[in-house]
């Protein structure tokens, strides 16, 4: 028989808030069962899912990203490892690009906040008459708009 923890104990052993275990209950990511007395009893293998959606998170996933993840993992029995595995798998790609975006951010730190410089003189010679407002709203620089390296040469 699996153990059962109350909220309480949950909160302690994942890190995460009661209200955010409670709200993911209420988008189906986790289940608890309910005590005589009304109160959440979690089984023990809801921890696995919490470090799954916290970490599914971390990468950039969404929770509706994450229900669709957590609903491939198989019904009547406890996940293994092998089935986090397979959904994790895929996480690679995100991992890298998020990587390559904090280098960007890195180096950019010094050149590129809103439209691609810090300075308003340099501004002018790197984003003539705004050219990068008209790819639409945001950091046009930094997002990388592919079609920026042609703004600029024109």
């Amino acid at each position: 028989m699996e153990t059962i923890l109350t909220m309480q104990q949950m909160v302690k052993r994942s890190g995460v808030e009661a209200s955010a275990l409670r709200y993911y209950e209420s988008l189906g990511l986790i289940t608890a069962e309910r005590s005589t007395g009304g109160q959440r009893r979690f089984p023990r293998s809801m921890l696995r899912r919490v470090a799954f959606i916290v970490f599914a998170q971390r990468v950039g996933l969404s929770l509706d990203e994450i229900g669709r993840e957590l609903a491939r993992l198989p019904t009547g029995r406890v996940p293994k490892g092998e089935d986090w595995s397979r959904l994790s798998a895929t996480w690679v790609s995100r991992i890298d690009e998020r990587i390559s975006e904090l280098e960007r951010l890195k180096a950019g730190l010094d050149d590129c906040i809103s439209c691609g410089c810090l300075s308003l003189d340099q501004c002018a010679l790197s984003n003539p008459d705004d050219r990068a407002g008209r790819l639409g709203p945001g950091p046009r620089y930094w997002l990388r708009n592919r079609t920026m390296s042609g703004l600029r040469s024109k």
